[in-house]
């Protein structure tokens, strides 16, 4: 074997694991990225979630007020 295909077969081989462990890089980083996004999800809809009881909660408590203490409407202007 010459020294040319020697370095060509070593150079085309060292291309090759870096091209393989690039793409394993890029898509651990993008299942990474993609599960932060689930975490955010859940995040948002426990707030979601913690907002539509906090109104459930304030309406109740509304009707509850307005039983003992009825209110007049607002006039609109």
């Amino acid at each position: 074997m010459s020294k040319a295909s020697k370095i060509t077969l070593v150079l085309t081989s060292l291309s090759a694991v870096g091209i393989i462990y690039g793409v394993h890089y890029v898509q651990e980083a993008e299942q990474q990225s993609m599960y932060q996004g689930v975490i955010k999800d859940k995040e948002r809809q426990r707030i979601k979630h913690e907002r539509a009881e906090e109104l459930r909660l304030q309406q109740a408590l509304q009707k509850e007020y307005e039983a003992i203490q009825p209110v007049a409407a607002r006039p609109k202007g």
